[in-house]
């Protein structure tokens, strides 16, 4: 790595690689509540949503739909409860792949119901992309800020967390329990998520929620059809790989299991690295893995078992100005 590689430089590189796939890169301060050009609706930073391109999505996209069901769609995005973190996700990445459930009233009185579509998957670029470094949450008496946060609509979908390339100490298995801590200590930042992304700029690994260490895995090709090469870094190949707008959709939509493993317990698995890109693995290997049934089981790159009545407290592309900033 080059001499004097630090963290700050590796969140550089990182969203000069987001921005070139094409997300609009913020700094998370300037997003802040009541500033010009802030974003956040909540002074305290309690807030993970950002409502208004939730909100101007939803309207978006369904074009069809009166105010009050579009209205209904959004409420329901913000909150669902859930006896756990996992069980709160897999409700929410339903409502993010099937749309969510809605009623309104007709004009004659009558009750009617639809589908409100919260992400444009046959259409990537008809979605809102952003990146945000440094996103600060505050849950209880807990205050976290996050390197960068991916939000796709609105919605946070991505967690990335760095570690100092300098720092010998601070390697990629610290970035995972990092994540690991703030999945207890700001869980609500993860209740969307679909994707977690651990480096130390020179390893990189991605993992789903709550998943222990040993199911982070390297992502290995950029293109979906050959490995990338050594020269490529990890952190490039797992997002320009994974985070391409189309293959993250096809991720989020098809290749995100959760499974009933009876008793009340929850695993949840992400697909491995594809051989080719994700949409011809969908054409040439059958359906969706999520509704796929393999003769035998295979091995997702990140699984978590939530046991019954485990809850979370007991410790369980559009345009924009890009500025860095390093941490303080």
């Amino acid at each position: 790595m080059p001499a004097g590689f630090i963290e700050s430089d590796a969140e550089e590189a990182a969203l000069g690689w987001l921005e070139t796939l094409g997300y609009t890169v913020r700094h998370g301060p300037e997003i802040a509540y009541n500033i010009d050009g802030g974003e956040r609706t909540d002074p305290g930073y309690h807030d993970t949503i950002l409502q208004n391109r939730l909100h101007r999505a939803l309207t978006r996209l369904n074009p069809g739909l009166p105010t009050a069901a579009v209205f209904d769609a959004y409420r329901k995005l913000l909150r669902v409860e859930a006896p756990n973190l996992l069980a709160r996700n897999r409700a929410l990445h339903r409502m993010v792949v099937d749309g969510v459930n809605v009623e309104y009233t007709r004009s004659d009185g009558s009750i009617a119901g639809a589908q409100a579509q919260v992400i444009d998957f046959e259409r990537p670029e008809q979605n809102d992309w952003l990146a945000v470094n440094q996103f600060t949450v505050v849950e209880g008496q807990q205050s976290r800020r996050a390197d960068i946060v991916i939000f796709v609509n609105g919605l946070p979908l991505g967690v990335i967390e760095l570690k100092n390339p300098a720092d010998e100490d601070a390697t990629v298995w610290k970035a995972i329990e990092q994540l690991e801590n703030y999945q207890t200590l700001i869980p609500a930042l993860f209740s969307h998520n679909a994707a977690l992304i651990a480096s130390d700029g020179v390893q990189a690994r991605i993992g789903a929620l709550g998943a222990g260490k040993e199911w982070f895995k390297p992502w290995r090709t950029i293109s979906g059809h050959d490995n990338a090469g050594p020269s490529f870094p990890e952190l490039q190949v797992v997002l320009s790989g994974a985070f391409q707008p189309r293959r993250f959709l096809d991720l989020v939509r098809h290749f995100i299991v959760f499974e009933d493993l009876g008793g009340g317990a929850l695993a949840k698995k992400i697909a491995g690295y594809p051989t080719r890109s994700m949409s011809q693995s969908r054409r040439h290997c059958g359906p969706p893995i999520s509704r796929w049934k393999p003769r035998r089981r295979p091995a997702p790159i990140s699984r978590v078992i939530t046991p019954a009545g485990n809850r979370e407290t007991s410790g369980s592309a559009s345009s924009g100005t890009r500025r860095v900033r390093a941490r303080a």
